[in-house]
């Protein structure tokens, strides 16, 4: 029974190194998406970059972040960074246009010019695989989370893995974050 015991010890902690291992080589790089204007969006072309990626919305109490993450762009897009914006509709209905209306209305109201994608879900059913990754701990690595509002942050490191989560409250040039994109 002693030996049964260890056998299965040993398998268990054989398992558990091996699904570890697994998924610390799973990276945001396996993803392509649509952009905003309806073309593919490559993530392993962001190989090297730090990534922050945010769920936005247009008529939110957040909204004035766009500002702030695009002055974040502007300051850091030379240094390997890059912000990639995805409009959700999941929490009060605060994202109800179009792919066009949001991009008009970015570009017009905050001038964002960092790239941004299609609507898509980050929770529930419909949840797109991309926030699938980003919110479960056997998919990212790193820890589950839940999208609890608009304008939650998810940093990326160079090598495509997850690192750190910030939720809505925390401001885009906030010293934590910037900090973590100048080290």
């Amino acid at each position: 029974m002693k030996n049964f015991v260890l056998v299965l010890a040993m398998f268990v902690a054989t398992y558990s190194f091996a699904q570890s291992s697994a998924n610390a080589d799973q990276t945001i790089y396996q993803f392509k998406v649509t952009d905003i204007k309806g073309n593919t969006f490559n993530f392993s072309d962001l190989k090297g970059k730090k990534v922050l990626v945010v769920n936005t919305a247009s008529k939110c109490g957040f909204t004035p972040q766009y500002e702030a993450l695009q002055q974040l762009y502007d300051d850091y897009k030379y240094q390997n960074f890059v912000i990639v914006g995805f409009p959700a509709n999941n929490f009060g209905q605060q994202e109800p246009g179009s792919n066009q209306q949001i991009a008009e209305f970015c570009k017009e109201n905050y001038g964002v010019t960092f790239p941004m994608m299609s609507k898509i879900s980050v929770k529930g059913d419909d949840m797109a695989p991309i926030y699938h990754f980003l919110t479960e701990k056997s998919k990212n690595g790193y820890e589950d989370t839940e999208v609890k509002w608009n304008f939650q942050k998810y940093l990326i490191d160079e090598k495509g893995h997850l690192v750190k989560v910030f939720y809505s409250k925390t401001v885009p040039n906030d010293p934590e974050i910037v900090n973590w994109i100048k080290s």
